[in-house]
């Protein structure tokens, strides 16, 4: 008997959003084959897809169903109910159009995606949750969940309406443990407290992981010269309680060859182990950096409608992971239909606001030096 929905699933999850390719038009089905193969010798079975991930589906049909018997894999795949759909009817067409993509006959796992503040009503306009048990009941859909990327609060809220859900997906990672947007940690706790598994989108931060700041890798060499930077990330994430599996979005062989090689025969963390990490997180604390945990005080009474918050978290990712084009894409979707960084009239009520006491009119000028 399983502790937890998912316990004996093989902790590796093979993520299928960022395959290899030989151009912008062309994946490298050859390639993601030998993956694929790579994968399954080790003895792992989790794939996840998503009908917006452009020719994914298609490609993992040649790579895998093709090619193996149907009960030696697990697949997931999505619907995203704000994205490649303008209404009900095209909403539930993305389920037929992704069976008949993969070819699978069923998915083990299906989601609803990507749930936000700003999209989650849709899936109730457009009876999504209700159209997914129905595929359930006739044997399409195997276990059902979604994917998040918004605040405990509203994690809490869906789960507690929606009972019956049986696993979340969440971005966890050890950097963005206690981050005040992302809000791992929190996130966290609020499904294990519902009894929820979890599978782990973003294990290793969009790669930023896989080659963290000088401090960070300085830790890690010490503590084991011989692991890879991403195996300390993706085997932390794995070592919590109630995951059902740790997703890697593989681009080549040479990551499938990595991440294979210390989670075929997985072993959670020790407790040294886990020392090392904590030395990590306070390592990255020590980066200079916005200390803003986006308790977004400071947004309520802005004259300007500036998300403080947002912007400064777009500003942290340039100068922590020196991700100078991402943090330049967080800021323009921040700031679109609000207020800019240089909008700011130092008005001074935020800084007054500020739990963490930062000095918001300065901070936000650099942020205008830098994006605007």
């Amino acid at each position: 008997m399983e502790k937890y929905f998912g316990e004996s699933t093989p902790k590796l999850g093979f993520g299928l959003m960022r395959l290899p390719r030989i151009d912008e038009q062309t994946p490298d089905v050859e390639q993601v084959k030998k993956m694929v193969d790579i994968f399954l010798e080790a003895g792992l079975t989790y794939f996840d897809t998503a009908y917006v991930y452009g020719d994914s589906e298609a490609v993992i049909k040649q790579a895998l169903v093709d090619r193996y018997p149907r009960e030696s894999y697990t697949l997931c795949t999505k619907l995203n109910a704000w994205l490649g759909c303008s209404d009900e009817e095209s909403a539930k067409q993305q389920f037929f159009t992704s069976l008949e993509r993969t070819g699978a006959g069923y998915f083990d796992y299906y989601l609803l995606h990507a749930l936000q503040e700003n999209n989650y009503k849709k899936y109730d306009e457009y009876h999504i949750w209700d159209f997914v048990k129905e595929q359930q009941k006739k044997g399409l859909i195997k276990h059902w969940g979604f994917s998040f990327h918004a605040s405990a609060e509203l994690l809490d809220k869906l789960l507690t309406e929606h009972p019956e859900v049986e696993f979340v997906q969440l971005q966890l990672n050890y950097a963005d443990w206690e981050d005040g947007i992302v809000q791992s940690r929190a996130n966290y706790e609020v499904a294990r407290n519902h009894g929820k598994s979890i599978v782990v989108m973003e294990p290793v931060k969009g790669g930023a992981l896989a080659d963290p700041p000088e401090s960070v890798k300085k830790i890690f060499k010490q503590a084991d010269p011989n692991a890879s930077f991403a195996s300390w990330a993706i085997r932390y994430i794995a070592s919590l309680d109630g995951i059902l599996t740790v997703l890697s979005g593989m681009s080549n062989i040479e990551q499938m060859q990595d991440n294979t090689s210390y989670m075929k025969n997985f072993v959670p963390m020790t407790d040294a182990e886990l020392e090392v990490i904590k030395k990590a997180q306070q390592a990255l604390k020590e980066i200079d950096s916005i200390p803003c945990t986006a308790c977004h005080y400071c947004t309520k009474g802005c004259p300007m409608n500036i998300p403080i918050p947002e912007i400064f978290g777009a500003r942290n990712r340039q100068l922590i992971w020196k991700q100078i084009d991402g943090g330049k894409w967080n800021y323009n979707n921040a700031v679109k239909d609000k207020g800019r960084a240089s909008d700011c009239i130092e008005c001074g009520q935020c800084e007054g606001a500020c739990p963490q006491r930062i000095n918001v009119i300065e901070r936000l000028k650099d942020c205008a030096e830098a994006f605007d």
